[in-house]
């Protein structure tokens, strides 16, 4: 694995292979270990959100979450070699923590979406182990006993299904204070999992078209962050385009 910086955000270059092989010795060894996701949005919004670039840039691991910026690495000759979606991961992790008898705590979403969400996974993942739940409308003068109760519910894996950049800077502030191993965002994985919300069909996402299907389910909401998000990461990408082909013409 190595980290490159693409248009200012850190994003690490590892396979899905790779990356489940060693998240499974990290959790074997104890070791804190934290990862992050990033899609265009996110990427546009670290880049004027100082504290987010800071939670990113801390995490051990940092994921491209979108077939758009695997596609940008190419042409800028940083080639990450594939996207990792983060509900993607979620599933392959809890499915080895099925079969190694890992405990798994499940942080986020509504209650009525939390519950239903476990209900389905644990239907997937025959022998899953659910240390705790907590959804995520707590106050924050509640986060002490949060913490505690994830702390005391001896879990080697916890998922994270805050909004953004609330997960990230979640994990930033209080993951020093916690005692689980593998420390995972997931977004709205829950929803998904939980039947709420459809996820893209598999030809939309590897025509890096999925923020389009999302858009189409909530147009009041997504349209104004997608044309901003969408219009600025144009712009960053054809600034970065120039700057390359000025510094390969030969003086």
């Amino acid at each position: 694995m190595w980290r490159s910086e693409l248009l200012g955000c850190p994003i690490d270059a590892i396979t899905r292979q790779e990356l489940l092989a060693e998240l499974a010795t990290h959790i074997a060894c104890r070791e804190p270990t934290t990862v992050l996701f990033v899609n265009v949005a996110k990427l546009v919004w670290a880049r004027r959100d100082p504290e987010l670039h800071q939670a990113l840039a801390q995490a051990n691991y940092v994921l491209a979450d979108g077939q758009p910026l695997v596609w940008v690495s190419r042409l800028l000759g940083q080639s990450l070699p594939e996207r990792i979606a983060g509900i993607d991961l979620m599933e392959d992790m809890l499915a080895v923590a099925a079969q190694k008898g890992w405990r798994v705590f499940f942080l986020g979403a509504r209650e009525p979406v939390l519950r239903r969400a476990i209900e389905n996974l644990t239907r997937r993942h025959i022998g899953l182990q659910v240390a705790g739940t907590q959804h995520g409308y707590f106050a924050a003068q509640e986060t002490a006993r949060v913490l505690e109760e994830i702390n005391q519910s001896r879990a080697d894996l916890l998922l994270v299904a805050l909004g953004s950049p609330q997960k990230e800077l979640w994990l930033m502030r209080y993951g020093p204070r916690l005692n689980v191993p593998l420390r995972q965002a997931v977004g709205g994985s829950f929803e998904i999992a939980a039947g709420y919300r459809r996820r893209a069909p598999a030809w939309l996402r590897r025509m890096g078209l999925e923020w389009f299907y999302r858009l189409l389910q909530d147009p009041r909401h997504l349209a104004w962050r997608y044309l901003y998000t969408n219009t600025v990461f144009l712009l960053l990408v054809t600034q970065a385009l120039l700057r390359r082909r000025r510094q390969q013409r030969p003086n």
